[in-house]
């Protein structure tokens, strides 16, 4: 099986990560699976919403370092490298979809990046989360610099950021990560019933909302991705930041 796995059931899209193994870590392959899955649903009119999740133990534990290596050969490899995981928050935010994710485990760095992208963010009561590329010199994506900054406010949107520290599903929800809790066993059964419930709406009419409230709320994405992804690439080229990640 793929990296990721989608199936289409009705009006939703489930997205699946499926390195369990690797407890869901973004390497190339699980990156531009999901950029395919996504890309599927968003052109398939039946597809009202789309359901984020993982297989195994994880919604998702970031980059997969045992691939960062392959990740920094040049900063060719590693502008490539940024630009595909910026893509899926651009697929995500700009999509007529409702995309949902259904957060279980571990869920670190880009994914939580990913997560905090996604209009519904349903979490696990026992899952964990964190912000681990300052802690090894390297810059976060996914335009939390400026959405994370608009939820949270500055002062938590750094200390979630600087310090990258680990966290429990409640603190998601205080801050405002998260949209809600569940039991981990009710988590996609919560998710089904809201995508269920967002498909009894007009489509046109919950897109248009989707897209003012993103382009009005979010109005600086744009610059903010272009910035992270400058810092991203230098990050990732300096030999600190690839010792500390190893380490890590």
């Amino acid at each position: 099986m793929g990296a990721v796995i989608s199936r289409h059931d009705g009006a939703i899209a489930w997205v699946k990560l499926n390195r369990p193994e690797r407890l869901n870590a973004m390497n190339r392959q699980l990156v531009d699976g999901l950029s395919e899955a996504l890309a599927q649903a968003e052109a398939d009119p039946s597809i009202r919403a789309v359901i984020l999740h993982g297989e195994g133990r994880a919604f998702c534990s970031g980059d997969d370092l045992k691939d960062l290596d392959d990740q920094t050969t040049s900063e060719a490899t590693t502008q490539a490298w940024v630009d595909a995981i910026q893509n899926i928050t651009l697929q995500i935010m700009q999509s007529r979809k409702i995309v949902i994710a259904a957060v279980h485990g571990w869920c670190v760095g880009g994914a939580l990046e990913w997560a905090v992208n996604c209009d519904f963010t349903l979490f696990a009561d026992n899952a964990r989360w964190f912000f681990p590329e300052v802690t090894y010199g390297l810059f976060v994506t996914g335009g939390v610099t400026a959405l994370l900054t608009k939820q949270t406010g500055p002062q938590v949107a750094k200390e979630l950021m600087i310090l990258g520290e680990k966290h429990d599903a409640r603190k998601a929800l205080e801050v405002g990560i998260a949209w809600k809790l569940f039991p981990e066993a009710q988590l996609l059964d919560e998710a089904r019933k809201l995508a269920l419930a967002i498909a009894e709406r007009p489509e046109g009419a919950v897109a248009d909302i989707k897209h003012a409230i993103n382009n009005g709320f979010h109005s600086s994405l744009a610059d903010a991705m272009a910035l992270e992804t400058k810092a991203t690439v230098s990050g990732f080229l300096s030999p600190d930041a690839q010792a500390r990640a190893k380490n890590f």
